[in-house]
C-alpha cells in the first residue's frame, strides 16, 4: 500500500481526492468515493442549495448533508472552503460552514480562491490540515505564507477553473517549495494517475471521472456526454463565473463572453461582475441539477480526462480500481 504525505494528512488508503464540484457533489457521491479508499470533498453550496434539503443554504442544511454522508460511510471526508472576496454575508456563511465541518469531525480542508490564513488558523487549532488550490507559483507562495499544508496544482487539463501550465510544468515550478503537491487536471484513468505519482506528486485530484458514476445525481445525458467526448471537444467559457472554465463544447458555449463582460472583468468592478455572473449561473445550474432544464450542454463542465472515461460505474469501484493500480 503506497504511503504519501497526502495519505498521511487525510488518513486514507489511496492518494486520490474526489474534488469538490458544483453542482455535482451530492452526498451519495461523496460517500461512495470516500468508501472506496480515497477522500471526497464536500462542496457546501452544492450540499445545501442544490440537492433539496429542507432548509437550504443554512447551517442545518450542511449538517443534514454531512449526516446523510455519515449514514453511508465512516471513512474520512473533506470540506471545500471558497474564500474569495465577497459580501460580508457570504464570508460569515462560509465561516459558519467551516465551524460546522470541524464540529462534525472533518479535518481535511481544501481552500479555493482567497487568502486562507484565517482558515488555516481555525483548522490547525483542531488538528486538521489545509490544502490550497493554486495555478502558479505566486499563489503557491501566498498560500505557504498563510500556513497551508499542501498545494493542489490545477493544470491546463482540468475541468472547472483551469490553470495555464501542464502537469509537468507545475511540478517543476513548485517542487522546491517543500509541500505535498497534488496533481489536478487530466486524470481519468490508471495511466494518468501513475504518471503523476511517478513524476513526484503526492496524489491526484479527480473531478470529471466521478461525474460519470452511478452515485452522482447529475442527469444521465451529462454522464453520456462525458463518455462520448474526446479531448478535442473540451473548450472553455467565461459565461459561468467570469473566469475561464473548461466545458464540453457546443455552439452556445463557444460564444465565450461578449465584449462588455470582458471589459467589466478587467475593471475595478470585476468582483461585482463575477458575483452577478455566478448568481445567474447558480439558478441555471440549480434547475439543471434538479432535472428542470432539459438542454444544458452549455453548462457541462469537464476536463480533458474525458479522453479516457468510457463507462458509468460506481464511484467506490472506480476509486478502488485506481488505487489498486498504483505502482509501488
Amino acid at each position: 500500500m503506497i504511503r504519501t504525505r497526502l495519505t498521511e494528512h487525510a488518513d486514507i488508503e489511496y492518494p486520490i481526492i474526489c474534488g469538490a464540484m458544483y453542482p455535482c457533489s451530492n452526498p451519495e457521491l461523496i460517500a461512495a468515493a470516500s468508501e472506496g479508499g480515497g477522500i471526497a470533498i464536500v462542496q457546501p453550496v452544492s450540499a445545501t442549495m442544490v440537492h433539496g434539503y429542507d432548509k437550504p443554504n443554512t447551517k442545518e442544511g450542511l449538517r443534514s448533508a454531512i449526516s446523510d454522508i455519515r449514514k453511508l460511510t465512516d471513512k474520512p471526508i473533506g470540506f471545500n472552503a471558497l474564500i474569495e472576496k465577497g459580501s460580508e454575508k457570504y464570508i460569515q456563511r462560509m465561516s459558519d460552514w467551516i465551524d460546522i465541518a470541524l464540529d462534525e469531525g472533518i479535518r481535511f480542508f481544501v481552500t479555493s480562491l482567497g487568502k486562507p490564513d484565517w482558515v488555516c488558523e481555525r483548522v490547525h487549532s483542531k488538528g486538521g490540515v489545509v490544502y490550497h488550490d493554486v495555478t502558479n507559483r505566486f499563489h503557491a507562495e501566498k498560500g505557504i505564507e498563510c500556513g497551508v499544508d499542501g498545494l493542489i496544482c490545477v493544470n491546463d487539463r482540468a475541468g472547472g477553473h483551469l490553470g495555464q501550465m501542464s502537469m509537468e510544468e507545475m511540478y517543476e515550478d513548485l517542487s522546491d517549495l517543500g509541500l505535498p503537491l497534488i496533481c489536478a487536471g487530466g486524470i481519468g484513468s490508471e495511466k494518468e494517475l501513475n504518471a503523476a505519482l511517478n513524476l513526484g506528486y503526492d496524489g491526484v485530484q479527480m473531478g470529471t471521472r466521478f461525474i460519470a458514476t452511478d452515485e452522482c445525481s447529475t442527469p444521465q445525458d451529462y454522464k453520456v456526454a462525458i463518455i462520448e467526448a474526446k479531448e478535442d471537444d473540451i473548450t472553455w467559457t467565461t459565461k459561468l463565473t467570469g473566469v475561464p472554465i473548461a466545458i464540453i463544447g457546443s455552439e452556445e458555449s463557444k460564444k465565450h463572453s461578449n465584449w462588455l463582460i470582458r471589459s467589466l472583468l478587467n475593471s475595478r468592478f470585476k468582483h461585482r461582475t463575477r458575483v452577478l455572473i455566478t448568481g445567474i449561473s447558480f439558478w441555471r445550474m440549480r434547475a439543471f441539477a434538479r432535472g428542470k432544464k432539459k438542454s444544458s450542454k452549455d453548462l457541462w463542465s469537464a476536463g480533458k480526462s474525458v479522453e479516457t472515461i468510457n463507462s458509468v460505474e460506481s464511484a467506490t469501484t472506480i476509486m478502488r480500481r485506481l488505487g489498486d493500480s498504483i505502482q509501488s
